[in-house]
């Protein structure tokens, strides 16, 4: 085995991790989505067409990452680009809550710890 195919092989032995979204669930549950780590496949992607990213992130690149990274529990993802207009109808600061969790993701082991 290559040093590239051990690495692809531990990247998916990676738990997934999950942020909480009180404003998006239904009665008192809140919506649950799951993510991986923000690898920097997934930078390059949203940097294609925010090229200041990193440095100044603007909602839009911001609501571009979340549909990129969240799925549902079934590991279905949770949005598609055709949902970007609603997302970005929603509150600064949903978006910066679950975008902050994405990008600073914990392992899923370190939520339940909390």
């Amino acid at each position: 085995m290559s040093i590239a195919q051990r690495i692809a092989a531990k990247r998916a032995e990676k738990a997934r991790n999950f942020v909480d979204v009180e404003d998006w669930g239904e009665g008192d549950t809140p919506l649950r989505l799951y993510f991986t780590e923000v690898s920097a496949r997934d930078i390059e992607k949203v940097q294609r067409k925010y090229k200041d990213f990193l440095t100044n992130p603007s909602m839009s690149a911001m609501v571009e990452m979340i549909i990129a990274k969240c799925e549902q529990e079934n590991g279905d993802p949770a949005f598609t680009l055709e949902d970007k207009p609603i997302l970005l109808g929603e509150t600064v600061s949903t978006i910066a809550t679950v975008f902050g969790a994405v990008f600073n993701a914990n392992s899923v082991e370190d939520h339940e710890k909390n």
